[in-house]
């Protein structure tokens, strides 16, 4: 059914059979794509640190868009779960919202108690456009109060929702370079996961268990006082890849800490990622604790899923996720589960990332970059899928077609990553398969 879809969309979309596949650039104008804007890349990233403010500059309906929009815990302030907007109306587009921008600074300042540590200022689309000069105000802010206040420019149409990921990772290291001379300790940071439904304390806590500090978390579950610290890490371990790699390679060129990508969705993926940070030490006792208790979790964990695979072998799956490293995760949980993806699609998947899900699927499955609704349906009724794996915005096209669904998203409530995500994820994707629902919309149908 490539032929039903837009002439400007065909090069990113392939069945395996075809080489290459056009990614990262701006979506095709018309399509209706499922990206979010640049702000929005930038926010996702910067919302979860705890003890943080967040301005926004522009219109309200940008503030109320992004409020609380992950499900990300804390062990500490629960400063991030509020929004905070200069509203901007008619007039300020016409005369500038430098002094409205300002005001708003000023009365968080004489209001909240104790006083905000750091702020950041997102500067949105009309921002962008009317020309406000957000930089110097937040200086004049930081000298007044000697605070961080930070600037994001983010204007949702200067480019896709991956700037907004590069614009985030800039403002952190605004805040953490001036603590760059800080000695080295061992330890490491964990970059790029959000601490959704706890999933980082899950992290954490192997890795302590095994033997390795984390110094630093970014962003999820993270403060002003644990991000200055990040600087005396000796490693950094890369989570979201798609958020977080360019803020590694920053890491790298100016504190000389090196960087792992992992990932904790599937057994593979999990043992495979512990093992790889235990290694980069080249501590033999670390490697082996790593082995041990990979070894432990998975015979622990195989009994539940030889208990449910017979109710899933053969079943097909589509995927539909952000980034390109969390659907290669999903391919291969899929695999141990004795399923195929047969549709896999991400909105910020890069040109390796591409390569590799083409090395994990079989032949004639369907691999889209930025796809929009009316995509994922022909191609999910045309591969006959029996689940969706995406998020919010693909939950109601999933059960308008009669299909399973599992959400993988920020709003979830239930971890998926480690070997607890593991038996959340199995149990999840079967009760969704194997619901006697299906049954009745099919009936329904005829």
């Amino acid at each position: 059914m490539i032929n039903s879809v837009l002439e400007e969309r065909k090069s990113s979309i392939s069945d395996k059979r075809e080489s290459g596949i056009s990614c990262e650039r701006e979506s095709v104008s018309g399509a209706v794509s499922q990206r979010a804007c640049v702000y929005c890349g930038a926010r996702v990233v910067l919302n979860p640190i705890t003890d943080a403010y967040h301005i926004v500059h522009g219109p309200i309906g940008c503030a109320s868009y992004t409020w609380d929009i992950r499900g990300s815990l804390t062990s500490g302030a629960e400063t991030f779960r509020n929004s905070f907007s200069t509203d901007l109306r008619e007039t300020d587009i016409v005369f500038g919202g430098m002094k409205k921008l300002t005001a708003a600074i000023d009365e968080l300042m004489e209001t909240v108690k104790p006083s905000p540590k750091l702020i950041f200022v997102f500067a949105t689309c009309i921002v962008g456009v009317i020309g406000d000069d957000v930089d110097a105000v937040c200086r004049t802010a930081e000298r007044k109060y000697g605070i961080r206040v930070i600037p994001v420019k983010a204007p949702g149409f200067s480019g896709t929702k991956s700037l907004g990921y590069r614009l985030a990772c800039e403002a952190i290291m605004n805040l953490i370079l001036p603590h760059a001379h800080q000695p080295k300790r061992f330890g490491v940071n964990i970059l790029g996961d959000f601490n959704l439904a706890g999933e980082m304390w899950i992290i954490k806590g192997y890795l302590e268990q095994i033997g390795i500090p984390v110094i630093s978390t970014i962003t999820g579950d993270s403060s002003y006082k644990t991000l200055i610290q990040a600087p005396s890490a000796m490693l950094n371990i890369v989570q979201c890849a798609g958020s977080s790699a360019y803020l590694a390679e920053r890491m790298e060129t100016e504190f000389g800490i090196p960087s792992v990508r992992v990932s904790f969705f599937g057994i593979e993926d999990t043992t495979n990622s512990l093992l790889r940070v235990a290694d980069m030490f080249g501590k033999p006792e670390l490697s082996e604790r790593a082995r041990k208790f990979s070894a432990e979790r998975t015979a622990r964990i195989l009994p539940i899923i030889n208990q449910y695979k017979p109710h899933l072998e053969g079943k097909r799956a589509a995927i539909f996720v952000g980034g390109g490293f969390k659907a290669i995760s999903l391919i291969r949980q899929f695999n141990e589960l004795g399923m195929e993806a047969v549709v896999v699609g991400t909105q910020t998947g890069k040109k390796d990332e591409y390569e590799v899900i083409n090395s994990l699927v079989n032949s004639g499955t369907v691999v889209l970059d930025d796809a929009n609704p009316a995509e994922l349906e022909t191609f999910m009724k045309e591969k006959k899928a029996d689940i969706l794996v995406g998020g919010v915005k693909e939950r109601p096209l999933a059960y308008k077609l009669g299909m399973a669904f599992c959400d993988h998203n920020h709003e979830r409530k239930h971890p998926l990553a480690g070997f607890e995500g593991i038996e959340n994820f199995v149990k999840e994707i079967h009760k969704s398969i194997n619901s006697p629902v299906w049954k009745y919309v099919k009936e329904g149908a005829a």
